[in-house]
């Protein structure tokens, strides 16, 4: 499969993102979408199409690409069904497998509208990993019915990136496919995020003359990337950790945990404390944000001198930038229009490109790290405060990501080949 930047569709052709209708009468149809915004235009027809890569000219390249030649290669993989990463496409696409009830800002909208993101993210896999992927958005909530759909989806993927599912359902829906499946399982909400997160605290560690040991760190969000951002920093060896909910401080002595939280608590918060999110910021070293809403000026002020802000709440940040930059050494966004951009796209592409190259039975902590030395390493000798993390774009990222990723699959026993 093909999945393109540019829309496959010719300027001429029916449907084209140039075949735009005429404008209505308000200047919308059905009151919402308006046709001549670049975003709609965009999007007309889709952003993604199946293209072949081998030619149909003639009879001699039918017979070969479908039936009689098409059944030698079919009873081949039945004799040994390990062929079939060589002679279909297995090893080299991902299912992109949703419920769409966490697309991105916008909450729980339903299968149907998170397919412009399931499509996003499909064709950012082909741009920056080189790898195909399948958006598959389900009508159902159901975690059992979940689990079971993309089980019985496996055999015609490599991998499955699990995306938008609500938290706490996405813990167990993510687990269960792991036990249930050989091939990688992984959701970026959680994973993604992480891994993005921990390269550019290493670097800005580094940049201020400290190890990760050494900082206390404070995450707004005890939702799939907070919990799972707190997890792998503690995996990572930071020196302490605290995740707040809408609550709090998630500590030992709630008693309105659910099992995830009562998880974390058990393994966060080591200095014992609890109360409020501008509590536990006072002398703290890093604040993540993975919540939204807003944490007061004063709140960033109390923070330790030469501290971290990771603002990555979309479109607003928890604490705007200008605001951090007064107190903080290294500031972070989720937002492209700002320095130090914690962007998912750095990470998910070469994580399954090395995954998939090497034929991995999952992705195990020991190559989620090996992406974040791998990602932070790209920056190298141009380390700054306003570079902590490189671009996207950077065509060195996806490269060093994969060989990294694909090296630890090795070291740890789950590569295949």
């Amino acid at each position: 499969m093909a999945a393109e930047i540019v829309n496959p569709r010719s300027d001429s052709a029916p449907g084209s993102a140039h075949d735009t209708p005429p404008r209505s009468g308000d200047g919308t149809e059905n009151g919402l979408e308006d046709p001549f915004d670049p975003a709609f235009a965009l999007h007309r027809g889709g952003k993604m199409a199946i293209q072949a890569t081998v030619p149909v000219r003639d009879k001699d390249d039918l017979s070969l690409a479908y039936t009689p030649g098409v059944a030698k290669v079919c009873s081949a993989i039945a004799e040994q069904p390990e062929l079939v990463h060589d002679y279909t496409w297995k090893s080299q696409v991902v299912a992109v497998v949703t419920d769409g009830t966490a697309v991105l800002g916008l909450g729980d909208i339903g299968p149907e509208a998170s397919l412009p993101v399931m499509e996003g993210k499909a064709i950012l896999f082909k741009q920056f990993g080189g790898v195909d992927a399948v958006p598959i958005a389900l009508a159902t909530k159901d975690t059992d019915e979940i689990v079971d759909t993309v089980v019985r989806l496996a055999p015609s993927f490599g991998g499955v990136n699990l995306e938008d599912i609500s938290a706490p359902r996405c813990f167990e829906i993510e687990r269960r496919l792991q036990e249930r499946l050989d091939i990688p399982v992984f959701h970026d909400d959680q994973h993604g995020t992480a891994v993005v997160t921990l390269a550019a605290l290493r670097n800005a560690a580094k940049l201020t003359g400290r190890t990760l040991g050494e900082l206390r760190a404070v995450i707004s969000g005890a939702g799939a990337a907070g919990v799972a951002i707190a997890k792998f920093l503690l995996a990572a060896g930071i020196g302490d950790v605290a995740v707040a909910d809408r609550k709090g401080l998630v500590s030992r002595d709630r008693d309105d945990l659910n099992d995830v939280k009562r998880e974390l608590a058990a393994i966060t918060n080591r200095a014992g404390l609890s109360g409020s999110l501008e509590a536990a910021l006072s002398g703290a070293d890093v604040f993540i944000g993975v919540s939204g809403g807003t944490v007061p000026e004063p709140a960033i002020a109390s923070m330790a001198p030469g501290a971290f802000v990771f603002a990555m709440a979309n479109p607003t940040p928890e604490v705007h930038p200008d605001i951090a930059h007064r107190y903080a050494a290294v500031v972070a966004t989720g937002r492209s229009d700002y320095p130090n951009q914690i962007n998912n796209v750095l990470a998910f592409p070469g994580i399954f490109a090395g995954a998939l190259q090497v034929r991995a039975s999952r992705i195990t902590e020991g190559m989620k790290i090996a992406a974040a030395n791998a990602l932070a390493d790209v920056v190298g000798g141009e380390l700054a405060a306003d570079y902590v993390i490189p671009s996207p774009f950077d065509e060195r990222v996806a490269p060093a990501v994969t060989a990294a990723v694909a090296a630890a699959a090795r070291a740890e026993g789950v590569a295949r080949r």
